[in-house]
């Protein structure tokens, strides 16, 4: 009998030893939906021994979930991230772990947005009287006689300007803007061309609660990997510190009856995950260290990374680009940072792939920098997730579109 949708991947009792015991959440996704996109990816690469083994597993009738596939911010490829649809669409193309980023409201409630300030391109809120609270009100581009841009377009809106009642009426929707906008239709109208608005109808991007994300993902049968999100305000805000703020995301976890062993919670801040492993050493075993760095010459040096480990703090997630280089034959090869990590003993855990657009034009920008030189078609994105998996050993990637990762860690026997 085919399986629904709403029933769709394996059982977490399959997943991980961890859950072997437990019983399979309501509507825990069973087989996982690939789609076309994976095995796309696998007939556009060049031939090689790693293509004839991906051929091969496309011929298996059923492919499962797996912890190694990482929804990011959900299925932010295709649905508006941060929204029930696009983590549904995470966990129904195989993601066993699936992200809500965390920030607050202006009555301190805990919501899942990439941060606090992004809600003019990532909602409708310029578009209802919600308007009114943004801290920056849109501004339309200016243009000189010839029709050269001199301003661009902007805004800046907050959830800590809005109270949760509030927050729970705007929709969702693909994070882009329109620079180029004099009106804010045209400045909500951005989305890349890689990219749809297809999902992004009033009648979809269904703003979560932290909480209600929390269910969710229990109802899915699903991982969680919260981000703290840095504030946009001075901390404390109207006495909210830093560490409350630390403190209430992990409350959450332990009010829903969320064991540990299921969380994976992150922050860019060192202190945040220093607290957790300090005051939470249960979900501070699996604190995850964001690293921010925006080129080689920002990575911590191997000391720093020993100095991690000797805090407490077990994985570090840093960009793509950090883990991976080219050499002169066109290989994509473990970097130095990959391997000073893994000699420090920590995890590794990257982001993000699915993010960069069509890869065959070149020039691919801030997850490729350092190896785009070896990337020459769309299919070369499982040379990527190879030397990820087989050579750099992370323990799970980060996908915009988790039914490639989910793909590949099938394939390659990943948990």
């Amino acid at each position: 009998m085919p399986l629904s949708w709403t029933r769709g991947l394996l059982a977490a009792a399959a997943l991980s030893p961890l859950l072997a015991c437990a019983s399979p959440a309501p509507d825990a996704v069973r087989a996982a939906q690939m789609g076309p996109r994976p095995f796309f990816l696998v007939n556009d690469m060049n031939d090689s021994a790693l293509k004839t083994q991906l051929q091969s597993c496309a011929k298996k009738a059923v492919f499962t979930p797996r912890d190694w596939s990482i929804g990011h911010r959900g299925a932010a490829l295709q649905f508006p991230e941060h929204t029930k649809e696009s983590y549904e669409a995470a966990a129904r193309s195989g993601a066993g772990i699936v992200e809500c980023d965390v920030t607050f409201t202006k009555d301190k409630q805990l919501v899942c947005r990439h941060a606090q300030n992004d809600l003019h391109t990532t909602t409708n809120i310029l578009a209802t009287p919600l308007a009114s609270t943004c801290v920056k009100p849109f501004t339309p581009a200016t243009f000189d006689a010839a029709g050269n841009l001199l301003t661009p377009a902007s805004a800046e809106c907050r959830t800590s300007e809005i109270t949760l009642a509030e927050f729970k009426t705007l929709r969702g929707k693909m994070d882009a803007a329109n620079t180029r906008a004099r009106t804010v239709n045209e400045y909500l109208a951005g989305t890349a061309n890689f990219r749809t608005d297809l999902y992004s109808g009033p009648s979809s991007g269904t703003l979560l609660t932290h909480a209600e994300s929390i269910e969710l993902f229990k109802r899915l049968g699903v991982k969680m990997t919260p981000e703290l999100k840095f504030p946009s305000v001075a901390m404390p805000f109207d006495g909210f510190t830093q560490e409350q703020y630390a403190q209430k995301m992990i409350d959450e976890y332990k009010a829903a009856g969320v064991p540990a062993r299921n969380v994976w919670p992150q922050s860019f801040y060192q202190p945040d995950v220093l607290y957790w492993v300090n005051k939470e050493p249960a979900f501070g075993k699996q604190a995850v260290f964001l690293d921010d760095a925006n080129s080689d010459a920002d990575l911590p040096s191997a000391a720093d990374l020993l100095n991690y480990k000797a805090q407490g703090i077990n994985i570090v997630a840093p960009p793509t680009f950090a883990l991976l280089k080219a050499d002169a034959a066109g290989n994509i090869v473990p970097s130095p940072y990959a391997m000073n990590a893994k000699a420090a003993g920590l995890d590794i855990i990257t982001w993000t792939v699915e993010r960069s657009g069509i890869l065959a034009d070149g020039n691919n920008g801030f997850y490729f920098q350092g190896f785009d030189s070896a990337i020459q078609r769309e299919g070369d994105l499982m040379r990527v997730l190879d030397v990820l998996a087989k050579q750099v050993g992370v323990i799970g990637v980060f996908s915009d579109w988790p039914a490639t990762t989910t793909f590949y860690a099938n394939c390659a026997g990943l948990k």
